[in-house]
């Protein structure tokens, strides 16, 4: 099949995802904990806040944070996997840099 660390190998995918789920999992806890941090934050300098700000900065906090991280274990998996190095750049020879 492909090279050792590729995502086409099934014991290598299982591998590499499970590495990403845990990492992502890890990161949601950080964010959880980043959030409720923000909200602390917020109460301290604003007071009593109502349920729609209070819920609204708090996702806000944790699922900017989260997709911050998926999309950039999806970065690192992609290019650990050997898929970034298999792109074939077909206007290489079109591009002039002069």
């Amino acid at each position: 099949m492909g090279t050792p660390h590729d995502l086409d190998d099934p014991d290598y995918a299982a591998f590499a995802w499970g590495r990403y789920r845990r990492i992502l999992k890890g990161m949601a806890l950080i964010s959880l904990f980043t959030a409720g941090l923000a909200e602390f934050a917020l109460w301290l300098s604003l007071g009593e806040l109502n349920f729609v700000t209070a819920s609204a900065a708090f996702l806000g906090v944790f699922l900017t944070m989260l997709l911050a991280a998926a999309l950039m274990g999806l970065m690192f998996l992609s290019s650990g996997s050997g898929h970034d190095d298999r792109i074939e750049d077909r206007l290489k020879d079109e591009i002039d840099l002069d």
